[in-house]
């Protein structure tokens, strides 16, 4: 790991490498300057070597990045060799479209649990899922040692399932309820709001 801070853009710009690189593995390209990894991800070549360089020295002058090599060390590096256990609290619309996304499954992190509040949807089942009760969330969550939740619930009930998970011990929490949640500083939030993203483009559009 790198011995000096990392600026969040970079740590953002690492996932998007990753799935780049999965991509031209799969395509069986074997070398790939960083000219030419940049120009697959919209950022100058400068950027991919400053990036990568907060990790350590990855690419041969000359020569490039190899990508099975590249791939491994960034995996390694994004906590990819570990299988965390990932809870859902709301099986609405939203839920269940998070729980159906491939993506995640490519990145070999799925989402293992559901839970719901609502009673004529606890004990049913989607993606091979079954929905539980959320009153039992902090009992799994420590049962089955889960390290991250993920929150798509309405706004106002959004805090005390931020509570709920982290007293089960939950880690790392993606909020997607369209409010501000507190949280403790160890525990590790990211904040998605879907409505932020289309007022932006309103506003530009104005």
């Amino acid at each position: 790991m790198p011995d000096v801070i990392t600026p969040a853009t970079t740590i953002e710009r690492l996932p998007i490498y990753y799935r780049c690189l999965q991509r031209l593995d799969k395509h069986g390209v074997e070398v790939i300057s960083s000219k030419e990894l940049g120009e697959k991800i919209g950022i100058p070549s400068t950027q991919v070597r400053k990036d990568l360089s907060y990790y350590g020295e990855f690419g041969r002058r000359g020569v490039g990045y190899e990508v099975s090599l590249l791939l491994k060390y960034l995996r390694k590096i994004l906590g990819l060799e570990n299988e965390w256990k990932i809870v859902l609290v709301g099986a609405g619309n939203l839920g269940q479209a998070l729980v159906r996304y491939q993506g995640f499954r490519k990145l070999d992190l799925n989402i293992d649990y559901v839970v719901d509040a609502a009673p004529e949807k606890i004990g049913e089942e989607f993606s091979g899922i079954e929905i539980e009760d959320i009153d039992n969330l902090e009992d799994l969550i420590e049962e089955e040692g889960i390290k991250m939740g993920i929150i798509a619930v309405p706004p106002e009930v959004a805090q005390e399932v931020a509570d709920k998970l982290i007293a089960g011990g939950v880690k790392a929490i993606w909020n997607f309820a369209p409010t501000h949640i507190k949280v403790p500083h160890d525990i590790q939030l990211r904040n998605e709001d879907l409505s932020i993203g289309l007022i932006s483009l309103a506003y530009h559009l104005t």
